[in-house]
């Protein structure tokens, strides 16, 4: 169990590490972020910041030497800066990061244990996308299988003239087939490290250009049927990970049944709700479990719950949202304003 005053690291910068940092601070933690430079919004709220390169060894021992622990607030932190922490005192373990960074692994490991992905196929030339696209038909998604999130990485082909006419960027690719889905949801559960699992309730996610736009509570009664048999398959993949941490899994809800579609080894946007709306949040648990103390009541304390995202411009107005009852703002105090970007959130309940 880290001590009262201990130091958490976390790799990375950005909103998600910043509410990380504010709850630890309410546990008595101090945090330190790394991160290269940049909008480092972590840092307003961390007592110090490594503004340095993913491989700068040098700053990397320097940063692990002041952590008691280290977690990660992004799926995006290189597997090598991961693993050049202590491994006992690193939360999650690093495997998680390499399963999840590579879309391909990451549904075979899926499949694997049972789950059912979107129909898929590896795409290494212009033949196996002609090849896929005949296979498992259009329309379909071809995505970079590294580094995508937010609909980045990704181009619909609609038909197999749309697949021809693409110039492939030379990076590892998966195309995936279309979902017939009535709504999307996520699971969203935190394991602590005697291998303790508690899940939230499961939201129903709406999105927009790739990016996702609200997440509401009562989910409906489509996705409640579906989440039991969601659950399971996430808690076999944070068994299976001896996962420890904040772990979400994204599904379609189908005619079939669940569907998987990505997993972010991290706290998630969809989880925002929790900040006011459960008795613990996704952040203060996450802290919880990489601190080795006894996880926190994950139930909901609203009749309903409305998170909704705050993305470019928006941000300008987004103080007006206050005017409503029960309503909370969380600006992330990014500096820069552009298209598509996530500024902050808002959160209304009815109780």
């Amino acid at each position: 169990m880290l001590k009262r005053g201990g130091t958490i690291g976390i790799l990375g910068g950005g909103q998600l590490g910043r509410m990380m940092a504010q709850s630890a601070a309410q546990l008595g933690y101090r945090c330190i972020a790394y991160a290269p430079e940049g909008d480092t919004v972590a840092a307003q709220v961390c007592d110090d910041v490594f503004a340095n390169g993913w491989d700068d060894t040098a700053a990397l021992a320097a940063f692990a030497a002041q952590c008691d622990v280290v977690t990660w607030e992004f799926e995006n932190v290189p597997v090598a800066t991961a693993q050049a922490m202590p491994g006992d005192r690193i939360f999650p373990h690093p495997r998680a990061l390499e399963t999840a960074q590579d879309r391909l692994a990451e549904k075979r490991f899926v499949e694997g244990l049972g789950g059912t992905p979107a129909a898929y196929a590896r795409i290494d030339s212009m033949h196996d996308l002609e090849m896929a696209v005949d296979r498992l038909g259009a329309p379909g998604i071809l995505k970079t299988r590294r580094d995508g999130y937010d609909g980045k990485g990704q181009w619909r082909i609609g038909s197999a003239r749309d697949a021809a006419a693409l110039n492939l960027p030379e990076v590892p690719l998966i195309y995936e087939g279309f979902v017939e889905f009535e709504a999307e949801f996520s699971v969203i559960l935190v394991r602590g490290q005697d291998g303790e699992i508690r899940f939230w309730d499961s939201t129903r996610n709406a999105h927009e250009a790739g990016i996702l736009a609200t997440s509401t509570l009562p989910a409906g009664e489509t996705i409640e049927a579906q989440v039991d048999e969601a659950r399971d398959l996430a808690r076999q993949v944070a068994d299976a990970l001896k996962y420890v941490g904040v772990l979400t899994l994204e599904f379609f809800a189908t005619r079939e049944g669940p569907v998987f579609n990505e997993m972010a080894p991290r706290v998630h946007n969809s989880g925002h709700w929790s900040i006011e709306g459960a008795v613990t949040s996704q952040f203060e648990n996450h802290i919880r479990a990489v601190a080795g103390l006894p996880l926190g009541d994950t139930g909901c304390v609203a009749r309903s719950v409305t998170m909704t995202n705050i993305i470019g411009s928006a941000i300008k107005g987004a103080q007006s949202h206050l005017q409503a009852p029960d309503t909370h703002l969380h600006d992330y105090g990014k500096a820069e304003v552009r298209e598509g970007r996530k500024m902050g959130h808002v959160t209304r309940l009815v109780r």
